[in-house]
């Protein structure tokens, strides 16, 4: 039973928060994002490995929440807007591939052969954002954090799976995959 309200509330999860996320207003939604990043980036912030994003744009998008930022760096500082920038490097999946991510639950390259991860625009700039991402220690989070961050991902890895087995379960029993 549990289990079956674990897996619909991460496949429905982008749309009971779409509304309430586009609800909020646009700067609060940019600020908080900004500061996350910093919290998550303080060190490489710190040593200036940003530095490659100075005068570019990259556009990340919540695909199934329409909603995307713009974040760039000047001066060692990062800038996120929900303004439309002109990006150089787009990256864009579904809420939960996003948060598995984040909590080191999926790999960004294998979401991106699955077609689960969109990265669009200048190639090079794209890895440096991904090897940037890769780079993080989540020890280095506070504790706080870090465990919301794992207890959220592996929430949203074991509901995935569930609806997954579920799905492959009704494809044997029918014979038919959609």
């Amino acid at each position: 039973m549990l289990e079956k309200v674990r897996q619909q509330l991460v496949v429905n999860a982008a749309t009971i928060f779409r509304v309430p996320a586009k609800l909020m207003p646009a700067k609060i939604r940019s600020m908080t994002l900004l500061e996350a990043l910093k919290l998550v980036f303080k060190e490489a912030l710190e040593d200036g490995d940003f530095e490659f994003l100075e005068g570019q744009w990259l556009k990340v998008s919540v695909t199934d929440m329409d909603l995307s930022w713009f974040i760039s760096c000047d001066d060692g500082q990062l800038l996120v807007s929900t303004v439309q920038q002109e990006h150089h490097v787009s990256f864009s999946g579904s809420l939960n591939d996003l948060v598995l991510i984040a909590g080191r639950k999926e790999d960004p390259d294998t979401l991106f052969f699955q077609r689960r991860l969109s990265i669009e625009g200048d190639t090079e700039l794209g890895l440096e954002v991904k090897n940037l991402m890769d780079s993080v220690d989540l020890d280095a989070l506070p504790k706080t954090v870090r465990t919301g961050l794992e207890q959220l991902a592996t929430f949203v890895a074991k509901g995935v799976q569930t609806s997954t087995d579920l799905h492959t379960t009704a494809v044997r029993e029918t014979g038919n995959a959609y």
